[in-house]
């Protein structure tokens, strides 16, 4: 198994360049005129919506707000002659963090005379706090637009909203199906609707996501998991200077615990696991009766995080105080994004795409930063899963330089809807 790894290593890298390279061996053909044109109309309804987007505060504790924009977008889905419901969570995922009311989804499905079914995925909540709208209400600066959750994703609201709107103009229904799903708790680990996202994707043909493609518009492959291991001890409290002897010091076993999993990180392999929250006691002279830690955890494999959860739980069986308890929960908060042939496929395409217009397209199928919706859709599909879909943007997360660049609305609109009308018509295989 150990001799696998590197040949392993070598053929990804291979195949990726061999989808590139087949990509660009197309030989370039000039934009679709009318395709093009209509990207360049769509620009300014596209700048409304996503001024109306913004402007409905949707942070991911805020079911209220999310209410709100969920009834906008639904609305202008129904308008674009789309099957709409807006669905309530039934089926939750509970987490640590998980609020006790999650907030809507909309589906929308729409129906064509083909048989591809190809389905479009963003979210509609952000990281913020209500209230902190009027501080950074959406302004245009130059060539960016700046608000709140513009680029993390009300973008990629905009964007899935307007693709479904220009291929409605172009009069293009050879699709199958074209599904539409936003979501209203990404930002939280998408504990309502993980499970309808993987529901969906398992029947489609290809799922395009529609996070930020970053400043340089990169469409991503694979993302990391994001993992979450919970550490408790429970000891037994005494007098502190009196009677030491007669408690059962938590913090020293969570110190053991702590120190003997600090090594359980695999860089090679992507595998990360640091211990970043501990908590113990209540006052100086009192032997802690419980002592808490957290760790984060990153992997590329969903194989991965089964096994490490497999050795933590071994690792708490040694301790340092036989009469303390140790409990261990692990949670997936998402699974990593694995780049498949099938994505490598249509990603590649999309830089002939993009060559019609005259620009590069940067493809990336090794993992870094956090993870994505795009994770739960691949896992139980055989399609493509193509992320960074969105329009090219910086400062997630950031309330102070969260924006998007407008220059990168047409060729993003381009690309869409080109690539949906590429698939749905077999141009793309």
């Amino acid at each position: 198994m150990l001799r696998s790894l590197p040949a392993r290593s070598l053929v990804r890298p291979l195949i990726a360049s061999f989808w590139l390279a087949c990509a660009a061996s197309i030989a370039q053909a000039d934009p679709v005129a009318d395709v093009q044109a209509l990207a360049q109309k769509e620009q300014q309804p596209l700048l409304d919506t996503l001024r109306d987007l913004v402007n409905i505060e949707t942070g991911s504790r805020d079911v209220e707000g999310l209410n709100v924009i969920a009834g906008r977008v639904a609305d202008q889905l129904k308008q674009l002659g789309g099957t709409v419901e807006i669905l309530q969570p039934a089926d939750i995922y509970r987490l640590d963090d998980t609020p006790e009311k999650i907030g809507p989804a909309v589906h929308a499905v729409f129906r064509g005379t083909g048989t591809k079914k190809i389905m479009l995925i963003a979210h509609m909540d952000t990281v913020y706090l209500k209230g902190m709208l009027k501080d950074q209400p959406f302004r245009i600066d130059g060539d960016k637009a700046y608000g709140l959750g513009i680029a993390d994703d009300k973008q990629g609201v905009a964007l899935v909203l307007h693709t479904v709107a220009m291929l409605q103009k172009l009069n293009f229904k050879d699709y199958g199906t074209l599904t539409v799903l936003t979501n209203g708790d990404e930002e939280i680990s998408s504990p309502g609707w993980r499970s309808t996202i993987t529901r969906l994707a398992s029947e489609q043909d290809v799922v395009f996501s529609f996070e930020s493609g970053g400043a340089d518009g990169t469409l991503r492959l694979a993302t990391s998991g994001i993992g979450s291991a919970y550490l408790t001890v429970h000891g037994k409290s005494s007098h502190a200077g009196a009677r030491p002897e007669g408690g059962i010091n938590a913090l020293y076993e969570l110190s053991h615990q702590v120190l003997q999993m600090k090594d359980l990180s695999r860089p090679e392999q992507g595998l990360k696991l640091n211990w970043t929250v501990a908590k113990a006691g209540t006052n100086r002279n009192v032997i802690p009766a419980e002592a808490t830690a957290q760790a984060d955890a990153r992997a590329l494999k969903v194989s991965d995080f089964d096994e490490l959860e497999k050795t933590l739980q071994e690792k708490i069986k040694n301790r340092l105080l036989p009469d303390s308890k140790v409990e261990l929960k692990f949670e997936v908060r998402r699974p990593p994004l694995e780049a498949n042939d099938a994505s490598r496929r249509v990603a590649a395409y999309g830089t002939t795409i993009y060559g019609e217009i005259g620009l590069p397209l940067k493809v990336d199928e090794k993992a870094t930063g956090g993870g994505t919706d795009a994770a739960f859709a691949a896992l139980k599909t055989k399609g493509a899963v193509v992320e960074g879909m969105g329009l090219s943007g910086f400062g997630a997360h950031s309330n102070d330089a969260e924006y998007v660049q407008i220059n990168s609305i047409v060729p993003r609109l381009y690309l869409t809807t080109r690539m949906i009308m590429d698939l749905s018509t077999a141009k793309l295989k």
